[in-house]
């Protein structure tokens, strides 16, 4: 079985945890995305011509968008390659070229848990998505119009395999380790299927080798809000008039399994809606909870593209690890990575502890030495995205 940390769930008396901004804790924010920046670190990795998706179709002059800290060595053995939750771009972290903070601020740089002293970290926007890598949202070259719905089925495999090509195209054989929490969790998983010897280790945060009904549910009517919204237009939406009702619902129930009940409790309680949403008609927002929502749920509407959401989303809950062998075991022991570690939390809905246990035993029955490191964080499943320093000592630790 998988070897717990013994002090990973503990919250002994510790200094103030460091935390991403609160814009940072939502992924996919306005203000992390290169669009809203002026400046742009994203370089571009083209894809073997022509790409073949898992599900069928073929993608012509496609790309990947992404962004990197630290050298790569001489000998190219030690690349990070970092997978993203469902939103985020390529930004994890500021540099030279562009100084914002990024959606992981904190965890990549010199001296951090991802240090770029000793690791040249890759971090790729999802091929899918729509900051830079090729989606839904990007010009079809055959009909020099965007895909929209004529984007061929997208799979979590072949974000994997998009992520491959990008380090091949550095001259990159084999990564020291692969990195990816909540979609990237699920994205390591598809990569080690699928290129056995491709990675020494793995690390993945509240991810999970197959989605879980109670996901699949959840995501299918954050699904449902946005195609039932007349503006969705059977995909040819405008971007002067996206479907912003049904974003706005989808990324509201989202959030409300990002968190948890115990944190909302002691954060909001039943403290009044800030003043400029009391007016919003005779049931709007009377308290803060819901003004959160509101706000978080108005600065993704601008920020993220509601067919790329689509094809994602759809992504994950086809995403099946058992697909690939006889049996989950199976399929991990031909991956031959050394060493794992797999991170939870307690408090995460949308992607259980019980979902960690269990790939951490599995990886550990394939043969990879497997750290498993249950947090009792409050924060949910956004846990990652906020509470640094339990989730930086972990990784720290096992890249030691």
């Amino acid at each position: 079985m998988a070897t717990a940390n013994p002090e990973a769930g503990r919250r002994a008396v510790r200094e103030p945890r460091r935390s991403a901004p609160e814009a940072h804790r939502v992924a996919g924010d306005d203000r992390t995305s290169p669009r809203a920046s002026g400046n742009d670190a994203r370089r571009y990795a083209m894809l073997p011509e022509p790409f073949p998706m898992r599900r069928g179709g073929v993608l012509h002059a496609a790309r990947v968008a992404y962004e990197t800290w630290g050298e790569l060595s001489a000998q190219r053995d030690n690349a990070i390659l970092l997978f993203t939750g469902l939103s985020p771009s390529a930004h994890a972290a500021s540099s030279a070229t562009d100084p914002s903070d990024g959606w992981w601020e904190g965890m990549i740089g010199p001296g951090c848990a991802l240090d770029t002293n000793r690791y040249h970290v890759v971090c790729v926007n999802s091929l899918g998505s729509c900051f830079g890598s090729t989606g839904p949202a990007s010009i079809d070259p055959a009909s020099g119009t965007p895909y929209r719905v004529t984007f061929p089925d997208l799979s979590v495999e072949d974000i994997a395999r998009a992520g491959r090509e990008t380090l091949a195209s550095l001259g990159i054989q084999r990564a020291h380790t692969i990195v990816g929490p909540s979609l990237g969790g699920m994205v390591v998983l598809a990569y080690l299927a699928q290129f056995p010897g491709g990675t020494r280790n793995v690390v993945s945060i509240s991810g999970t080798a197959a989605a879980s009904p109670f996901a699949i549910a959840l995501r299918s009517i954050q699904r449902e809000a946005i195609l039932r919204d007349p503006d969705w237009r059977g995909g040819s939406y405008t971007s002067e008039a996206p479907p912003e009702t049904g974003m706005r619902i989808a990324r509201k129930l989202g959030m409300m399994t990002y968190r948890s009940a115990a944190e909302w409790r002691q954060r909001f309680g039943r403290e009044p809606a800030v003043r400029e949403l009391e007016d919003a008609g005779p049931f709007g927002p009377e308290f803060a909870i819901q003004s959160y929502l509101e706000a978080h749920a108005r600065r993704f509407v601008r920020a993220f593209d509601p067919n790329c959401y689509l094809y994602l989303s759809r992504a994950m809950d086809r995403f099946d690890l058992a697909e690939h062998g006889e049996s989950i075991e199976a399929v991990l022991a031909r991956s031959r990575i050394e060493r794992a570690l797999v991170i939870g939390v307690e408090s995460d809905l949308l992607f259980p502890l019980d979902e960690q246990r269990t790939l951490a035993d599995a990886l550990a029955r394939a043969g990879a030495a497997t750290t498993f490191a249950p947090l009792d964080c409050i924060e949910g499943h956004d846990s990652f995205l906020i509470d640094l320093e339990r989730f930086g000592s972990e990784i720290a630790r096992f890249l030691a």
